[in-house]
């Protein structure tokens, strides 16, 4: 994905520096990070790309970031997403199924913003 481009040429690779507005599903937080506590109680920062459901289920994408706030291994992370009282809520995505919607239904959303939905369909 560190090739992509989003929404107007926005790309996905420097999320945490990016001015734009890309219509995403993100809130409309300038810069929307999240760090993530690991196993090993280290920390990742990164970029929120978008929140999305699949199945009646919440998600959120989010992409890992070096120390220069940019993503060059072209990962993206996949979570269950939930709010209570107003506190972004993420979790590990266990079941296998759940995982494979919420990577469809991502997949779905990266094709849309790079403009292939609208493609005329062969028939």
């Amino acid at each position: 994905m560190s090739e992509e481009k989003l929404n107007d040429g926005c790309d996905p690779s420097d999320c945490a520096s990016c001015q734009s507005n890309c219509g995403s599903g993100i809130p409309n937080v300038p810069n929307p990070t999240i760090q993530l506590t690991l196993e090993d109680n280290s920390t990742l920062e990164c970029a929120v790309l978008t929140t999305f459901e699949a199945e009646t289920k919440e998600y959120i994408a989010l992409l890992p970031l070096n120390e220069d706030g940019k993503n060059e291994s072209g990962e993206v992370f996949l979570f269950h997403y939930s709010e209570k009282d107003g506190n972004p809520i993420i979790e590990n995505i266990e079941r296998n199924d759940d995982y494979m919607a919420a990577s469809a239904a991502f997949q779905e959303f990266l094709e849309q913003m790079q403009g292939n939905a609208d493609s005329p369909n062969e028939s």
